[in-house]
């Protein structure tokens, strides 16, 4: 390390120049410039005695990770909504605080959940080719034929801040929007959205199907819940990949049991099962919903914000 001072802060992902920079500033703060793995993490709080930690997916810090950092970390900060890559309740026993960054994904996130639901409906990926392609071929009434968004029905697994503004750009569009959730938000964040209290009785109401809920544990939607919505549903996913059992997925769409798909996280990132890359009716994007430069570099500062909080001796501003 070059710096001077003390260093405070490891920051263990690459992350935007704006969030280096103050980082560098505020904190005096080592970054990295790839993504550090959690041996590497560890070895260096040793090593340096640092109070504070950002890390990411493949610094993700689990039980024996944790017990091994020395007792001057304090808090361990993760840039994104998620924190299912690191022991929670390992990090609490020692007294060390975790947090998130649960508001800087939101709108982006919900941006790009519409997006893909109108690509998957629309045919996008099919229609991109075609022009790539040279298109050279005209097309007549009955062909290529897309369903409408406008009118349709959106159920939205998740009610949370995601969930909630996927509904209001849906009601935009036209959609009708019904949510399930562990319980009934109150009735001015509904906003009109119809909520069921269960899964199962809100799937066969779907048109359309997102989730956003957390990963994690059995798949929420598998074989069962897959033929429980209508014939010629659309199924998104923004949220993460263990939610879904991606071989009842290619099933239904194969099948011609959902007309399509608009997928942005996957059970085994970054390798993705290549039977998807084989269908025409699935849009695919490599887990980028919140990949804008405002998001990225509002997802740093958040992190930082925290930091910051904690080493002065504040609250965290988003305890996990």
């Amino acid at each position: 390390m070059s710096q001077t001072h003390r260093t405070r802060l490891l920051i263990a992902r690459k992350v935007p120049a704006a969030v280096a920079n103050r980082a560098e500033a505020d904190f005096h703060a080592f970054v990295t410039e790839s993504d550090m793995d959690s041996a590497s993490v560890v070895d260096f709080c040793n090593r340096h005695d640092v109070p504070a930690i950002l890390i990411g997916k493949k610094s993700g810090l689990q039980a024996e990770h944790i017990a091994a950092l020395p007792s001057t970390v304090r808090i361990i900060a993760n840039a994104s909504a998620g924190f299912d890559h690191m022991d929670v309740a390992a990090a609490r026993e020692r007294g060390i605080a975790v947090t998130n960054a649960p508001d800087a994904l939101t709108e982006c996130t919900a941006d790009f959940t519409l997006l893909l639901v109108l690509a998957a409906c629309r045919r996008a990926s099919e229609y991109e080719r075609i022009m790539r392609n040279g298109w050279g071929k005209s097309f007549g009434m009955t062909d290529m034929l897309g369903t409408r968004v406008n009118g349709k029905t959106l159920g939205i697994v998740g009610f949370g801040r995601i969930g909630r503004a996927v509904a209001k750009r849906a009601q935009g569009f036209g959609m009708r929007v019904i949510y399930t959730d562990v319980r009934r938000a109150d009735a001015a964040l509904e906003n009109g959205a119809t909520f069921y209290a269960s899964l199962d009785d809100m799937l066969p109401q779907c048109q359309v199907l997102t989730l956003h809920v957390p990963g994690g544990g059995v798949p929420l939607m598998a074989k069962k819940e897959f033929g429980l919505l209508r014939k010629g549903a659309v199924f998104i996913n923004a949220a993460r990949g263990g939610l879904v059992d991606e071989d009842a997925l290619y099933d239904a769409l194969t099948s011609g049991h959902l007309f399509g798909a608009g997928l942005d996280v996957y059970q085994h990132e970054p390798n993705v099962d290549p039977r998807f890359a084989g269908l025409d009716n699935v849009f695919l994007t490599p887990h980028m919903a919140s990949a804008t430069i405002e998001t990225r570099d509002q997802m740093g500062f958040t992190a930082l914000d925290n930091v910051a909080a904690v080493l002065d001796g504040r609250a965290a501003l988003n305890p996990v």
